[in-house]
């Protein structure tokens, strides 16, 4: 008897988790859709900002270079083809 009543407690719960997410899906798809569309337009407004500030024909770096040294990766071989 324990084990039909374990099994049909599960199945509500599945059944009560799929009914809630029918009834809140909708509404995260929109929350993300509104976070999405606020960090795009904040993205344009960056990038528009930056493209009144430099003037045409203006260079801008964003990032230096890595100033690392080149490593020593071995010497050179020359291999000759055998027949």
């Amino acid at each position: 008897m324990g084990v039909l009543r374990t099994i049909a407690i599960i199945i509500l719960v599945i059944y009560g988790l799929r009914i809630l997410a029918r009834l809140f899906a909708p509404v995260m798809i929109r929350y993300v859709a509104k976070k999405a569309e606020k960090k795009f337009s904040e993205q344009f407004k960056q990038h528009a900002e930056n493209q009144q500030r430099t003037k045409e024909g203006e260079t801008s770096i964003d990032k230096m270079p890595d100033t690392k040294s080149s490593k020593n990766v071995g010497e050179y071989i020359d291999f000759e083809e055998v027949d």
